[in-house]
């Protein structure tokens, strides 16, 4: 017997350590699924897409995604596990395997608890120990300079010694306010291109819209760029534009407020394959939003049309037309390479930098130097090859990882990888409850996951390591961790070994989260996949 309408779906229930044993069934498969590829010395993971395919990859948030466990109320606890991961990787962009890592040991520390304190409390202390390690990895970052991107990148994209210079020579050109993008290389080498460009904060409006889907971007390559400053009511108040994008071919790209009506007719021929368009917010907003939006137009070459200063839409041409080299757009933002920077481009980068010099009121300052980082935004792309296809997609996993790991390490800057920060902030912090117990003992996981790996597990504690040799003692153990790569003691930042301090504290948050939530559930509900009856 099938079941298939909602309420015909037959429920399973789990209660008490029952569950709780599922549901860590699931935690420990999906983990130790995950986990080998952590740190240097990281394991490939094979896996069998949906097509029979195999996919080869170090990427842990890829291997989560591609587990799918047969018992139900162990599906849920991967599932949950997957959930901290994925929350990672949208934050900051990498550690998603350290989160999972993070999660893992400390449901084990909560299951294992068989003290007096309530589970109420011990969630309060291991909140409370949270705030103090942030604090800890806030207070001991440090400003990423020079070759310290490449070693930020080095370490994210599994220390691949060329991609890692490549992004941080990229990186280091764009600098903090740049993209950096990723496309495939004609050929098999990779190489970096620097071009002129911009991004601004607005991202995916639909997934209709999405070109790539395994990245959720919108791409169009040498499209027209519609601003109009106004809402948009209907098709047929841009009919002339939509009419010469079809004709020319060419794709379009509309900065706008569009009405629902025009939205869902735009949409549906996008669906349909008669139009390439994507459509985004204005940038902006408040009394800097008109000026945002005209040294957007200036710098695609787009004439801004705004009904609400006097202009008609019912008579607009082509001629309002701007014109990029390609459009990108992402969950959070949207980027842009254009031609070159104009003249008119030049003197307004001047006029918005006068004015940052006069301005008083701070709000108003920080507007006009978001308006100055669009302006005066550098491109870099960074064009992966390889010699098959299989090459590639693991290639450009590991990219992508270290572009967003070095773009938060840019943000927040770094502090001691390897686990190394997260194991000293395990031995300086007080405790002062059981919750501080549980936590303090499971952030060294990390630590000693990529020790495992790389076959140091039985290896010596740093601080014991370096208080027993008087001639570094004086230096101090913070900091000094175990390269994965020879078994050493080394001052981890000095050598280059290091993590983003915000990877760090987002990867530590959503475990926190999902291991907390987890083990305050006493009952399992999960729907039976199907009832067989004689």
């Amino acid at each position: 017997m099938e079941f298939n309408l909602p309420s015909q779906i037959v429920k399973d229930l789990n209660f008490g350590d029952d569950a709780r044993n599922k549901i860590m069934s699931g935690v420990y498969k999906l983990s130790n699924a995950v986990k080998s590829t952590l740190g240097a010395s990281g394991k490939c993971v094979i896996y069998e897409d949906g097509m029979g395919r195999p996919v080869i990859t170090k990427d842990g948030v890829t291997v989560a995604e591609s587990v799918v466990l047969i018992d139900p109320v162990e599906n849920i606890g991967a599932t949950l596990i997957k959930e901290a991961a994925s929350n990672t990787v949208k934050q900051a962009g990498d550690g998603t395997t350290t989160a999972i890592v993070l999660a893992q040991s400390l449901l084990n520390k909560l299951n294992e608890y068989d003290g007096e304190e309530s589970i109420r409390d011990i969630k309060e202390g291991v909140t409370d120990c949270a705030k103090e390690i942030m604090d800890y990895l806030e207070t001991t970052s440090i400003e990423v300079q020079g070759e310290m991107l490449s070693n930020v990148a080095y370490i994210s994209c599994n220390n691949d010694e060329e991609l890692g210079d490549k992004i941080g020579e990229a990186y280091e050109k764009v600098g903090k306010n740049g993209v950096v993008l990723m496309e495939d290389s004609p050929t098999n080498e990779t190489y970096v291109e620097f071009v002129e460009g911009t991004q601004f904060a607005s991202p995916v409006k639909s997934p209709h819209l999405i070109t790539d889907k395994e990245k959720g971007t919108v791409v169009l390559d040498n499209p027209y760029v519609l601003i109009v400053g106004s809402a948009i009511p209907n098709v047929r108040r841009i009919q002339n534009i939509l009419e010469h994008v079809v004709k020319t071919k060419r794709s379009l790209l509309i900065v706008a407020s569009v009405d629902q009506q025009p939205y869902a007719t735009l949409l549906a021929n996008k669906v349909k394959g008669n139009i390439k368009v994507n459509i985004v917010d204005l940038p902006g907003f408040g009394p800097t939003k008109e000026d945002a939006i005209e040294d957007l137009a200036i710098l695609t070459g787009a004439t801004a049309v705004n009904e609400e200063l006097g202009d008609d839409l019912d008579l607009i041409d082509v001629n309002v037309l701007g014109e990029v080299v390609k459009a990108v757009t992402d969950a959070k933002n949207t980027t842009l390479q254009i031609n070159e920077i104009t003249e008119s481009v030049a003197e307004r980068i001047k006029d918005v930098e006068r004015k940052i010099k006069k301005e008083k009121n701070g709000w108003i300052k920080k507007k006009l130097e978001e308006r100055l980082t669009m302006l005066t935004g550098k491109v870099a792309v960074l064009f992966i090859g390889a010699d098959s296809e299989v090459e590639l997609k693991e290639k450009k996993d590991r990219v992508d990882d270290a572009l967003h790991a070095t773009k938060a390490a840019l943000a927040e800057g770094i502090v001691a990888g390897g686990g190394v920060a997260l194991l000293n902030a395990s031995q300086i912090i007080e405790s002062k409850s059981a919750g501080y117990d549980i936590l303090l003992a499971a952030i060294t996981s990390p630590y000693h996951t990529i020790l495992e790996n790389a076959g140091y597990a039985d290896i010596m504690n740093p601080k014991e390591y370096v208080e027993g040799n008087k001639d570094i003692e004086d230096k101090g153990w913070k900091g000094v961790g175990v390269d994965a790569t020879c078994g050493c003691y080394r001052n981890m930042i000095d050598s280059g070994i290091v993590d983003p301090v915000l990877v760090t504290k987002t990867a530590l948050k959503n475990a926190i989260s999902v291991a907390t939530t987890i083990v305050s559930a006493d009952c399992i509900i999960s729907n039976v996949r199907s009832l067989e009856s004689n």
